[in-house]
């Protein structure tokens, strides 16, 4: 299997995208760490994968604090002896509104979930990877952050340093064999659409769906299948790969 006896790290793995990920990286072979701030989320999770077989082990970590990461890479380490891959996939975002009428807290926080946890991921999981002698990261960032909507324009730009944050991390880590990618998703149906669209309405889904070229919202194994890749063997040679995973979006 392209992730067998791999630890991997999976970040707001509790839903949305990052659950998809964590079932489909189990499903390849991985041991599974589910990191999420929702207990309750994370332990259905854990639930779940261990139900089939697979080993997973919850940590509770709000990613903007530096203190939860650092614990969260420890808990990884020590209870499966190493960590291998570490996604960071939690984020959140404003309101779909105009942006001078998001406010300051709400800003702080996109930029703390989306951007600084790169941060703190990067400082407590590098230093991991090179006693090891490699490592892979990966960040979910955003079609946002290459193809902007109207009304999103704090999330897109906390999006688009997601993105240069990837490609210069993937340059300066290369040399300790640590590859850097990210996958930019086009909207998908989980907690975050409501958000996105302002209001989660008929109408309003219908407009999302009419900028997507093939026709429809990402699905999580859409963005798990595209994480499996990066984050295998068969990636050994891709650091730096922004993927869209957007049924066209950005083209």
């Amino acid at each position: 299997m392209d992730l067998k006896d791999k630890i991997a790290i999976i970040t707001g793995a509790g839903s949305g995208f990052g659950e998809g990920i964590a079932a489909l990286f189990a499903e390849h072979g991985a041991a599974v760490v589910v990191a999420d701030i929702h207990e309750a989320n994370g332990q259905r999770v854990v639930s779940a994968l261990e139900k089939v077989g697979a080993r997973a082990h919850f940590v509770r970590a709000d990613v903007t604090i530096g203190a939860d990461v650092a614990r969260l890479i420890g808990e990884a380490v020590s209870h499966f002896g190493r960590l291998d891959i570490l996604v960071n996939n939690a984020g959140t975002t404003h309101v779909r509104q105009p942006m001078l009428e998001v406010d300051e807290a709400t800003f702080d926080r996109v930029y703390a979930v989306n951007v600084k946890s790169i941060y703190h991921g990067a400082i407590h999981a590098v230093p991991q990877f090179r006693k090891q002698g490699g490592g892979v990261i990966l960040n979910i960032a955003s079609t946002a952050g290459v193809r902007p909507r109207p009304g999103l324009t704090w999330y897109n730009g906390s999006k688009s340093a997601a993105i240069g944050l990837t490609r210069s991390m993937a340059i300066e880590l290369a040399p300790d064999r640590i590859r850097v990618n990210a996958i930019n998703p086009v909207a998908g149906d989980t907690p975050l659409l409501a958000a996105f669209m302002g209001s989660d309405t008929a109408e309003n889904r219908k407009k999302f769906v009419e900028t997507i070229p093939l026709g429809r919202l990402s699905k999580p194994r859409d963005i798990a299948e595209a994480a499996v890749y990066l984050c295998s063997e068969r990636a050994s040679l891709v650091t730096g790969v922004c993927m869209e995973v957007d049924g066209g979006r950005c083209i």
